[in-house]
């Protein structure tokens, strides 16, 4: 099995993108193909879970567009993603927050860390 995930790590080897868990709103920018042309995309949004390890590690984000949420599954390992930003750090209690789907309004906001003073 090792062997199997060093193979692995070779073959598509890890991209760099800062570190963010469940609660954090990020915004994550992609290449679009229309036709021959390619156009980048943001998707911004609150980041409902995290799962998998190595090359099939996904996030799915979550937001409101128009009334209605929309949620977007991203692998880790996609050549579409070209940037991933953390917006802001969320305080929650767990890995996967999917009660965020049943809230609306003001309701559905989620608080934000407070970061810790370095002196």
């Amino acid at each position: 099995m090792n062997r199997i995930k060093e193979l692995e790590k070779q073959l598509n080897p890890a991209r760099e993108f800062p570190a963010f868990q469940a609660g954090d709103t990020i915004s994550v920018t992609i290449k679009i193909k229309e036709g021959n042309k390619e156009r980048p995309q943001t998707f911004t949004g609150v980041v409902i879970q995290r799962r998998g390890t190595g090359s099939t590690e996904t996030f799915t984000i979550r937001k409101m567009s128009g009334g209605v949420g929309v949620e977007r599954i991203f692998p880790f390992n996609t050549p579409f993603i070209e940037s991933i930003e953390v917006n802001k750090r969320g305080k929650v209690r767990r890995a996967r927050i999917f009660y965020l789907r049943s809230l609306t309004g003001k309701a559905s906001r989620i608080q934000e860390r407070k970061q810790a003073v370095v002196a």
